[in-house]
């Protein structure tokens, strides 16, 4: 029997709810007192029907306060609706490759915000570093190999777990990290190699070994998939708005970064492959936009390997040969969970899909101030409740144990890190796509998890989600 003490638990902090007043934001508080002033108005000019005059007024500024859209409040869901139409008419939300038109050397063939990223070269590892000048990062891509970590036992899992936890801690604590990435994408495969290599070189006949064999083939072989394990990160670099080619300040900060995350890698017993090339991250990225086309066909440069044409909608995106949604995980589990809680989401059959989970370290003194903010907004929100005679919840009182526990593990002299969860979903008909989400969601829901699709957002997200370039969405 398994002994339950050593199974390495994880908790997350949940999300904040607090507001300016009584939980309420800042603009649905500016929409209520709009509302209450246009009623005050309306008494003082004509009383009743003065109101009634008004109540275009204060209804509409209810409404934008109380109705949601897409599990948000109107008034703070407009400014994504209205950015994503005024893009949408100055055609924005469409990207056609223009052959008479060839990009600028040194850059990335890639939509939006991401078409200002150049690459070059690392000649003494043999990795591309990708550049965004306006962010000032330098980004570079690991391939690794690991171990099924179901199959072991409690107490390697607990090494495992700890092991992950100081590469996490190193890159945090180094200062010059920016963001962490890791991006599991799983396609599904038809399992003909199995089958077929046992056809070639399996024993066959009669007896029960090779039956069940078969039997077990047979049954699971349909929903196989295959997974690929990336991590990005990025690292401060030069300064903003060196566009001219040639050397780029903070080459060498990446390289001792990069040693240093081997050496991590081999004490958490994670396998490096390789750092990714040109051509590596290409057949990476070509593989996001064009999952239909085959592997030989994907064999591109950084020069050439974004999208043909895309077509970004209000849920979904649309780019050569796929269709894909973007969701946010915007709950992580609020109890302690097994640190394979997502094993349900990963390993879910018949969906091409992606998780992308990005780490962004906290400066301590930031954190300090974030982590007195949510205090005194805790200790403002109670008293402004005790002083309507409002009940307090106990989600109030969890929320600031959470709070609370994050300031000790700062104090004790752990890493304070953000995590972003995005999982990218791909099919080639938006009926499939529909559903290829709902069992994403389902599954989701299993772990613990609440997601949301990230609307009016979809072709930022999917470059942040489906590529493994340390981005992150605005």
């Amino acid at each position: 029997m398994t002994d339950s003490s050593t199974v390495v638990r994880v908790r997350f902090g949940r999300r904040s709810q607090r507001g300016l007043l009584l939980g309420l934001s800042l603009a649905r508080v500016c929409c209520i007192g709009v509302a209450v002033l246009a009623v005050t108005v309306g008494v003082f000019l004509d009383g009743a029907s003065g109101v009634a005059m008004s109540a275009p007024v204060w209804a509409g500024a209810i409404a934008l306060a109380f109705i949601r859209l897409d599990g948000s409040p109107l008034v703070e869901a407009l400014p994504t609706a209205t950015h994503f139409l005024a893009r949408q008419i100055i055609r924005q939300t469409q990207f056609r490759v223009s052959p008479d038109r060839p990009r600028p050397v040194g850059t990335m063939a890639l939509p939006g915000d991401a078409a200002r990223l150049r690459f070059l070269l690392d000649e003494p590892s043999g990795a591309v570093v990708v550049h965004d000048a306006h962010d000032a990062t330098l980004t570079v891509v690991a391939q690794v190999e690991h171990t099924a970590y179901v199959l072991l036992s409690p107490d390697e899992q607990a090494r495992r777990v700890a092991g992950w936890g100081r590469v996490l801690a190193g890159l945090a604590m180094s200062g010059r990290c920016a963001r962490v990435q890791v991006l599991e994408a799983a396609a599904p495969d038809s399992g003909d190699g199995i089958v077929g290599w046992w056809k070639a070189n399996g024993t066959g006949g009669s007896s029960w070994s090779a039956t069940e064999y078969a039997r077990l083939m047979e049954s699971y072989a349909p929903s196989a998939a295959t997974h690929r394990s990336l991590i990005a990160f990025s690292v401060k670099g030069s300064t903003v708005g060196n566009w001219k080619p040639g050397p780029i300040k903070g080459l060498d900060e990446l390289r001792r970064e990069m040693t240093a995350f081997e050496s991590a890698l081999r004490a958490a017993e994670l396998r490096l492959v390789g750092w990714l090339s040109d051509a590596q991250l290409a057949e990476v990225i070509r593989s996001a936009y064009d999952p239909g086309a085959s592997p030989a066909s994907r064999r591109h440069s950084l020069r050439t390997a974004g999208p043909m044409a895309i077509e970004e909608d209000w849920g979904h995106l649309r780019h050569d040969t796929g269709i894909s949604a973007v969701l946010w995980i915007i709950e992580w589990p609020r109890i302690d969970v097994p640190a394979d809680f997502l094993h349900a989401l990963v390993f879910q059959p018949g969906v091409r899909k992606s998780l992308s989970i990005t780490a962004t370290p906290l400066a301590p003194r930031q954190a300090m101030r974030e982590i007195r903010r949510a205090k005194v907004e805790h200790v403002t929100d109670a008293e402004q409740r005790a002083r309507i005679g409002a009940i307090a919840d106990l989600s109030d009182a969890a929320e600031l144990e959470d709070v609370l526990d994050r300031e000790r593990a700062l104090l004790s002299g752990h890493a304070d890190l953000r995590f972003t969860g995005l999982v990218t979903i791909t099919a080639d008909t938006v009926q499939e796509l529909d559903a290829a989400v709902a069992q994403v969601e389902r599954a989701a829901v299993q772990c613990g998890c609440e997601t949301r699709r990230l609307h009016g957002k979809q072709a930022q997200a999917f470059t942040a989600a489906a590529l493994p370039l340390a981005r992150k969405v605005d």
